[in-house]
């Protein structure tokens, strides 16, 4: 006999709102159904573990079926079913008196934050595509009857006897009309991929078990080899390169998580790759939003992160900060600095053969993490101009005798460019000195962080000054020039250039230096480098010239020449624009006055 009735939430809105504001995307719908139908066949296989159940289990999944010609779409399992009163308690109410305060709270604003778990929605997603919902149910205990639950999306709903001889829930859609994209099996394979693609439970659509109930994450370290783990990564990054290394996530106290983050290729690409690492929960697809769960310089690596244990909002796609998430934003970030250490210790060669592919990634971490800078700072890498790699520790050990200034303070000199800086970093090296290659996107704060955490230590880029001035020492250069020839010889060159972004002066310096030397200061680049990344109060600095140092060598012959040719200024100027040259900042029609004037000097007797 049929038995008619109202599902007991007490008003009529709770269908709008669950389409309007439960779920970001309709076709959660699929996952939530499939979800439930697994939850179902894992309770029958539990309650059979323990004796609760001595039936046959009989082949345990479950079947996802489009009917395009019925517009009807069916989760199928065989779990433990329903009885009649089961339908009542579980469906009807709604989880009882906690739809009512959800309706009162969100029907006027929408809020999508709070959990589904609470108000036990997840099968009502199902009237965000259909029009009428059934379901045919048999429970898996004896004598009980099957039953035929059927609601149309009001609060009106039937339940009737049902044929069904075996154990087990069929939920039929009846697609409305303008979700009939559903309808489409091409669609519900995307979606089952999505959302299924690691359900515990085999999940058959179109007569093809369509996903791998078993992934490696849930197996134990110990059971798998090297090849498991970069075949899954292949799985999920089919167009990826291989990864570098990976970290197996297992730990269920004081909270469950299980995951395999793995450490990209990253070099000097700094795009943050974001959404590549997914989050399950019990195997189902979440989101691959992460960031409240995995710092943000992780968010730089791969993988999946499962853990029952994270509180997810109404719609499950987004993450809310709690302690438990702010315990497995810690352990998370813990356990990959302890495996970056392990793999330095362990192998320091295959280390630093990675290190370009995950410096970024590294100093990111420290700029962004305290903690992670702690023990990063140990198996940080500082690589010199010779390809040599250092420690923190040992790097300063290794410089500390010859660069340190007259203020005992340890000079550190870099290039961001070696090439381009070939003439400073030469001269650099002449005098003794050790020049770093800090030449990534990153290295302009790693600068700025090294220098704060670092005692009594600077960083100076080697073309920002004379090499005297790099590095200051108590000794004193003479000059062979008078002060008033060094004047003259000033004069001479302000003359010739003729820039009032060029700041002239006259130095002694090595006459086996160079005979004038342009240098753009460190403070001033790294204003501009502020003012570009938008920080530091220092907006306007991005649109202001460079000002640079010309500093000219009085010890240097071809400036004692200079003072006595007759075209001192012609020469003083060839002197600049060579200068200019080697810094490859000599372009346009300065750049053809100058090659018409080194024709002209090279043709005088």
């Amino acid at each position: 006999m049929e038995e008619r009735g109202n599902i007991s939430i007490h008003t009529e809105n709770i269908f709008p709102i669950i389409k309007k504001f439960l779920y970001s995307d309709h076709e959660i719908f699929l996952r939530e159904l499939v979800s439930n139908a697994v939850d179902a066949t894992q309770k029958i296989k539990r309650l059979s573990s323990i004796g609760e159940y001595t039936g046959d289990l009989g082949e345990l999944k479950v079947t996802v079926a489009v009917d395009k010609d019925a517009k009807t779409i069916t989760i199928s399992d065989n779990g433990i079913g329903m009885t009649a009163e089961e339908i009542k308690k579980y469906i009807n109410q709604i989880a009882f008196s906690g739809a009512t305060e959800f309706v009162e709270r969100y029907k006027e604003s929408g809020d999508k934050d709070q959990i589904i778990g609470q108000f036990g929605l997840g099968f009502y997603s199902a009237f965000m595509v259909a029009e009428r919902v059934e379901i045919v149910t048999k429970s898996y205990r004896d004598e009980t009857e099957p039953a035929h639950w059927t609601c149309d999306g009001s609060t009106e709903f039937a339940i009737a006897p049902a044929h069904k001889e075996t154990r087990g829930t069929n939920v039929i859609l009846n697609v409305a009309s303008d979700s009939e994209e559903f309808l489409e099996p091409v669609r519900i394979r995307t979606i089952l991929d999505k959302y299924c693609k690691f359900l515990p439970v085999p999940v058959e659509f179109e007569g093809e078990i369509i996903n791998n109930p078993n992934p490696i994450w849930t197996k134990q370290p110990s059971e798998l080899k090297d090849e498991d783990y970069k075949e899954f990564y292949t799985e999920l990054y089919p167009m990826s390169e291989p990864p570098l290394f990976w970290i197996h996530l297992n730990v269920d106290y004081p909270f469950n998580l299980t995951g395999i983050l793995y450490f990209p290729k990253i070099k000097n690409e700094f795009e943050l790759q974001r959404n590549k690492i997914q989050l399950y929960s019990r195997q189902v697809f979440i989101t691959d939003e992460v960031k409240d769960v995995v710092p943000e310089f992780l968010m730089l690596l791969h993988g999946i992160i499962d853990s029952p244990d994270i509180p997810l909002n109404v719609s499950r796609s987004f993450l809310q900060a709690d302690s438990s998430v702010k315990k497995i934003n810690t352990y998370i970030t813990k356990k990959v600095a302890d495996k970056l250490a392990e793999i330095f210790k362990k192998d320091r060669t295959a280390f630093e053969t990675n290190w370009d592919d995950i410096s970024v990634f590294v100093k990111y971490g420290m700029l962004s993490d305290d903690k992670f800078y702690e023990k990063a700072k140990d198996f940080v890498l500082l690589q010199n101009t010779s390809g040599k790699y250092y420690t923190l520790e040992e790097y300063k050990t290794q410089v500390e005798a010859n660069q340190k200034d007259k203020n005992e303070q340890l000079v550190l000199l870099y290039t961001t460019d070696a090439d381009k800086q070939h003439a400073y970093v030469e001269a650099a090296e002449n005098r003794g000195y050790d020049v770093l290659k800090l030449d990534t996107v990153i290295d302009s704060h790693f600068i700025g962080m090294l220098e704060q955490k670092l005692e009594k230590t600077t960083l100076k880029r080697v073309d920002s000054e004379t090499i005297d001035k790099l590095i200051e020492k108590d000794e004193a250069k003479e000059s062979v020039l008078s002060d008033t020839e060094k004047e003259d010889l000033k004069k001479v060159y302000e003359e010739a250039i003729d820039n009032k972004n060029m700041m002239v002066e006259v130095a002694p310096m090595s006459p086996d230096d160079a005979p004038l030397v342009i240098t753009l200061p460190e403070f001033m680049r790294r204003m501009k480098d502020m003012s570009r990344a938008g920080g530091g109060g220092m907006m306007f600095m991005g649109d202001m010239p460079d000002t640079y140092n010309v500093t000219i060598n009085a010890n240097h012959p071809l400036n004692q020449r200079v003072l006595k040719a007759e075209e001192k200024g012609k020469l003083a100027r060839q002197a600049f624009d060579l200068a200019l040259l080697s810094q490859n900042m000599l372009s346009g029609a300065a750049l053809t006055s100058f090659v018409k004037r080194s024709f002209d000097l090279m043709t005088k007797e």
